[in-house]
């Protein structure tokens, strides 16, 4: 293991608290990205400080995760919850407490790793201030994002401009698929050095259990055919999809057909809304009989949800990674999810499960019943699932390629005369 404790990183993720619970309204896929990458690079040797907004009084200022990470919330604006939408205002007093946490720590961040558009700009201005150098994973562009939704925000303009100029300037941009990469050159700018590290997830947590324990321990009979979904309740993520397709499932009139939405969600919250909605849907549907909403659940009982499914179903109208999926497969649970973005790089149709068009609910509907009506096949591409996320996404695996990446950015070697462009 490289000792790098002298050269403290940090990963700045304004809007997802990486100490937080994850399930919770703000908090998915980038929480867990953030502080998978920052624990698995403390690990590494890597001094790690990962930087995100306080939204209350009671939170603490600091969380130490390990003996070499921890995450560090700053003041921008009150302290209570502001949708992303709402942030931009906020991020000039974020940039200011970043610098006082500098300086009363004596310590300068020679490489930030921003996530998301709000934080690129907060790294973008610690480039031009203290020449830090800058590394950012997008999480969700603009340009794919505003193409898939009816109602634009006002920040829009704003963040398409940021996202442009970020990808321009920052040392590297890493993307999580070479879907999201080829998003990048076509909708934003044909500039800029792109290298693709993909997400990860813990391959020993999910996996842990097999299918009749997970079943047993969820009151689940061997026989039912389950099919699930996790995720935030955002219409985005496609739960109306899934539930008309459960709903026409040629197992519908059998008892043992199982439906499980899991996710969290607070009344008179964006998330709270949309559930709401999806309870309507699936009572004029006819199916309450057999949907289950679990609420959040837990980092705990969350490996038991996948395990004991025959099929999670991903249907987001867009997705840039997809940490769901990859998180059922390293359960041995086979996918169908939408064939947009980096669900195109994680899935293989056929060989971990199968792709349907995003809010096609004929196709979706076809595809779920084409795994739950075959045991040994699901039993097949469960196996090819979790074969293929410890050959490419675990989340050393994942740490091991920025280690790297940093690494070069820091130490350049000296005969380099330019950097190496990735193709575009």
């Amino acid at each position: 293991m490289n000792s790098r404790t002298e050269q403290p990183i940090a990963l700045i993720s304004v809007h997802g608290d990486p100490a937080i619970e994850i399930g919770k309204e703000e908090a998915g896929g980038q929480n867990v990205y953030v502080r998978q990458v920052g624990e698995a690079l403390a690990q590494r040797g890597w001094q790690v400080d990962m930087f995100t907004r306080k939204v209350s009084a009671e939170q603490d200022t600091i969380v130490q995760h390990s003996p070499n990470c921890r995450t560090i919330r700053l003041q921008a604006g009150s302290l209570d919850f502001v949708p992303r939408d709402n942030l931009f205002g906020y991020l000039p007093e974020f940039v200011e407490n970043f610098l006082a946490f500098q300086t009363e720590n004596s310590i300068t961040y020679p490489l930030v790793h921003t996530n998301y558009w709000l934080s690129s700009w907060v790294g973008m201005q610690l480039k031009k201030i203290q020449g830090s150098k800058q590394v950012h994973t997008y999480h969700s562009l603009g340009a794919v994002k505003y193409n898939t939704i009816n109602s634009i925000p006002l920040i829009a303009s704003t963040r398409l401009a940021v996202e442009k100029e970020v990808l321009e300037t920052a040392e590297r941009i890493v993307a999580t698929s070479p879907q999201e990469k080829e998003h990048m050159r076509s909708l934003v700018s044909t500039k800029g050095n792109v290298d693709i590290i993909p997400c990860g997830t813990d391959i020993k947590q999910f996996g842990c259990i097999d299918r009749q324990a997970a079943r047993v321990q969820l009151g689940l009979d061997t026989e039912d055919k389950v099919v699930f979904y996790v995720g935030r309740f955002d219409p985005r993520k496609g739960i109306e999809t899934l539930v008309r397709a459960v709903g026409q499932s040629q197992f519908r009139g059998n008892k043992n057909l199982k439906l499980i939405i899991g996710g969290g969600s607070r009344p008179g919250h964006s998330d709270g809304i949309e559930r709401e909605r999806i309870e309507k849907i699936v009572a004029e549907l006819g199916i309450s009989d057999f949907t289950t909403f679990t609420g959040r659940l837990s980092q705990e009982i969350l490996p038991s949800y996948y395990a004991a499914a025959d099929v999670c179903v991903v249907p987001s109208h867009y997705e840039p990674f997809g940490l769901v999926a990859i998180e059922a497969m390293a359960s041995y649970t086979p996918v169908v999810a939408s064939d947009v973005g980096g669900l195109q790089f994680t899935v293989v149709p056929e060989e971990t499960g199968l792709l349907a068009p995003p809010q096609d609910v004929d196709a979706f509907a076809i595809a779920i019943d084409r795994i739950i009506s075959s045991q040994q096949w699901r039993d097949q591409l469960g196996q090819g699932a979790r074969t293929r996320v410890e050959t490419k996404f675990s989340w050393d695996g994942v740490a091991s390629q920025l280690s790297e990446l940093y690494t070069q950015l820091l130490h350049p070697k000296v005969e380099e005369k330019e950097p190496a462009l990735m193709s575009s």
